[in-house]
């Protein structure tokens, strides 16, 4: 598919992170995690001042049509980074056209310039075109995934 442009968010482009925000709880299909508790623009402005984190939009005549968030993880090992996809969405009718593929293209791209070593993801067993996607750019890592609750600091 062409007729659609890759654009790095920054500072300045807050309403921009909430389309994506908007993206996200349609195409996921979780408005209690994307819609139920947006944050402020003062707060998206913050996020996108900072270095690690990487938003990128694939808009289409100004309207946002599949965008991913992710961020840089600096390591300790050796001095080199990693980048993280974290969520990568893409408007339903336009999927498999190559909008997606475009969004990590572009994202390796900033990983590469910055002398990252490597970009990673993260799939769900239940999403099989997300599978085949990252198996068409990457190697497959069998990893366990685990959700530590946080401790909340006594009162």
């Amino acid at each position: 598919m062409s007729g659609f442009s890759i654009r790095q968010l920054g500072q300045g482009d807050a309403a921009s992170l909430e389309a994506i925000n908007a993206l996200f709880a349609e195409v996921f299909e979780d408005s209690d995690n994307y819609a139920s508790a947006p944050p402020d623009r003062c707060y998206l402005e913050g996020l996108l001042s900072r270095p690690h984190f990487v938003a990128l939009t694939a808009e289409r005549d100004g309207v946002v049509i599949g965008a991913m968030v992710g961020y840089e993880l600096e390591k300790f090992e050796q001095a080199r980074s990693e980048f993280y996809i974290y969520d990568l969405g893409v408007t339903e009718s336009l999927r498999r056209t190559g909008v997606a593929t475009a969004l990590i293209k572009a994202f390796a791209h900033i990983a590469g310039e910055r002398g990252a070593h490597v970009v990673f993801v993260q799939a769900d067993y239940e999403d099989p075109p997300a599978i085949a996607l990252y198996e068409k750019l990457g190697r497959r890592e069998e990893v366990l995934h685990f959700d530590i609750a946080v401790t909340p600091p006594p009162r």
